[in-house]
């Protein structure tokens, strides 16, 4: 029998729950007032509803991009951006802005409660949830494991990765008479997700022999379903509604099965790692040990200033995970789609490594020694990045410095703006990186060239990051990770592009789409979930 509640014990629930509902919206207002009054009064595109603002038109990392380009030629190179439920955001496209931005991240503009949430609930409290003097800490215990020293001796796995993938494709070309349609982006995760369990862990997940761990089934339903409507609304308001991310759409129950699938690993790399290293080497090979689970141990027990707790190990762990998976997969299907696009740089590609026969360029030459292949790689990091927007929310009034003066919404020329405490700004990287403002004409259009010769007539040098890019962020979050990445991205293309052409299955003009998964990735025209079959034949 259920027990029944005083009428007045209900009363009080009510009560209660009217004054939380009251307490958000006077939150709310106040928020709204604040960023209103203290916020430079910007222009900007007009609301088109007071639900939805102009969330849905921002939601596709691909269309937005022109859509922010578009925006700031009209208003600006910062202006302001209505979203639902009369929330807004301030975009920045000037350089000097987002140089200020990001130089004061992690302690002045920091991710949003939601972020946190979703962001805990996934990976942990590790490097990129935290913000502030936890991030500085992690970070600065995490950093000797992505040394230069550290990287060049992890080269040989990335070439080890990439051989074992030779192998079947070319038991797979053998049994086609040498020319196959095979599913690259497919392959592509096989390899960034071996490539990482061994190098970062010493741990092979052995998706490059045929095995299926439950990782790889969780990362491939993010591949193969593609998004509902319902899961495309909760995408559209969760800023603003957090209470949705608890709606058990498919993406946010496969987010649920991510976050216990990866705890799972990582807790069992994570004691296998520690038991073996206690038994097996001396004390001198454990304080030489440089490996990333190496440091990720040395930070648990230490007792100084950079312990991270278990939580925190755990995380980090989480991280290179996901991200070791997502963004080099990500980045080496795109570089395959663009080189057979343009067939004359896949041919001016392979005759840069032709000088490398019965042997690979070596972690210096993948470096600096093969121009062309590190203008291959900074050009699809330019024209398609992982992560196409830095969204924060300011936690204390600051003053933004402009390359360029802006017209305000009462007519007055800034060379800076005022930015309330509370309100959310956002880095549109993808726009940035494709301006045609800093890149000029050809912005959009993959040109590796240019990475080696003069550019004349281009503003992109204003921009900060890596090598002029956005792409890796900048500032307290410059990816930790770039140069494990860089070599893997190499590594794995020299071997690729020495050994095999690339073809589109229906020409060069094939269609590429945007498939919405953990990150956005390319997938062909009319194909169910994320792939991109193409011919692949060997080099003659």
């Amino acid at each position: 029998m259920s027990p029944v509640l005083p009428a007045g014990f209900i009363d009080v629930l009510y009560y209660l729950g009217a004054l939380w509902i009251v307490t958000k919206l006077f939150k709310l207002g106040t928020a709204r007032w604040r960023e209103g009054t203290q916020t430079t009064p910007l222009r900007g595109p007009p609301n088109q509803g007071y639900f939805l603002g102009l969330s849905k038109y921002v939601s596709n990392p691909e269309d937005a991009s022109d859509i922010y380009e578009n925006w700031a030629a009209q208003y600006g190179a910062a202006y302001k951006v209505p979203l639902g439920l009369g929330s807004s955001k301030v975009v920045i496209c000037d350089p000097k802005a987002n140089a200020h931005f990001y130089s004061k991240e992690t302690f002045i503009y920091v991710q949003s409660k939601l972020t946190k949430v979703l962001i805990k609930n996934i990976l942990g409290r590790g490097l990129i949830w935290a913000d502030g003097e936890s991030h500085r800490r992690q970070r600065k215990a995490l950093s000797p494991a992505f040394s230069n020293v550290a990287i060049r001796r992890l080269t040989s796995v990335f070439y080890d990765s990439a051989y074992k993938m030779k192998d079947n494709w070319d038991t797979i070309l053998d049994s086609n008479s040498g020319d196959a349609v095979i599913d690259v982006q497919k392959w592509m995760n096989n390899i960034s997700l071996d490539s990482i369990g061994i190098a970062g862990f010493g741990h092979d997940f052995g998706a490059l022999h045929g095995k299926h761990p439950p990782i790889v089934e969780v990362f491939e339903n993010f591949g193969s379903s593609d998004q509902s409507f319902i899961s495309a609304f909760v995408v559209l308001m969760r800023p603003v509604l957090p209470i949705l991310q608890y709606i058990p759409t498919t993406d946010n129950q496969l987010f649920s099965r991510l976050r216990v699938k990866m705890g799972e690993i990582a807790d069992e790399l994570l004691d296998r790692t520690r038991k073996e290293r206690e038994g097996k080497l001396t004390a001198k090979e454990r304080a030489e040990e440089k490996s990333i689970i190496g440091e990720l141990i040395k930070a648990e027990s230490t007792d100084t200033e950079l312990q991270m707790t278990r939580e925190e190990v755990m995380a980090q762990m989480n991280t290179l995970i996901l991200a070791g998976y997502e963004t080099t997969s990500i980045s080496l299907t795109w570089t395959l789609i663009e080189l057979a696009r343009n067939p004359e740089k896949q041919d001016r590609l392979r005759q840069e490594l032709d000088q490398f026969s019965g042997t690979d360029p070596t972690w210096e030459q993948l470096g600096s020694g093969l121009p062309y292949l590190d203008a291959v790689a900074h050009e699809i990091l330019r024209i398609h990045p992982p992560v196409s927007e830095t969204q924060r929310i300011a936690r204390e009034d600051d003053v933004i410095p402009l390359t360029t003066p802006i017209m305000t919404s009462t007519g007055e020329m800034v060379t800076s703006i005022t930015i309330a405490k509370g309100t959310n700004i956002s880095s549109p990287i993808r726009a940035i990186n494709r301006s045609e403002t800093l890149w000029g004409p050809t912005a959009k259009e993959f040109e590796p060239k240019r990475w080696i010769e003069s550019s004349d007539g281009t503003r992109y040098k204003e921009i900060s990051g890596h090598r002029n890019l956005l792409t890796f962020s900048d500032g307290p979050r410059l990816c930790l990770g770039r140069h494990f990445a860089l070599s893997e991205f190499k590594a794995v293309l020299s071997v690729l592009i020495r050994n095999y052409v690339f073809e589109l299955v229906d020409g060069p003009t094939t269609k590429i789409v945007s498939h919405k998964g953990i990150l956005p990735r390319p997938k062909i025209a009319g194909q169910v979930g994320a792939k991109v079959p193409m011919r692949v034949r060997r080099v003659e």
